[in-house]
């Protein structure tokens, strides 16, 4: 089985090798506008993960009070007496 996996493995390497010689030149044109595209691809990409995670980020941010004991007031219990 091992033989197989680096078989498989040194025939994808190989080939990935092969298509990176025989690569040709790409005359393309990237518009001014697509560094923006970018920008507002990512700026989106953030406010939907920190729309998502908000309660957990506010909880960062947030003290939580202290839990109370509810243990029996003897002062008081005394006065009533």
């Amino acid at each position: 089985m091992r033989l197989k996996f680096s078989y498989v493995l040194v025939t994808v390497a190989m080939l990935f090798c092969l298509s990176l010689s025989l690569e040709r030149k790409a005359y393309g044109y990237v518009d001014p506008g697509s560094g923006l595209l970018i920008l507002q691809g990512i700026g989106t990409v953030l406010t939907g993960v920190l729309f998502t995670l908000r309660s957990r980020i506010k909880a960062l941010f947030t003290k939580s009070k202290p839990a109370e004991t509810s243990a029996p007031d003897t002062a008081s219990s005394a006065a009533k007496v």
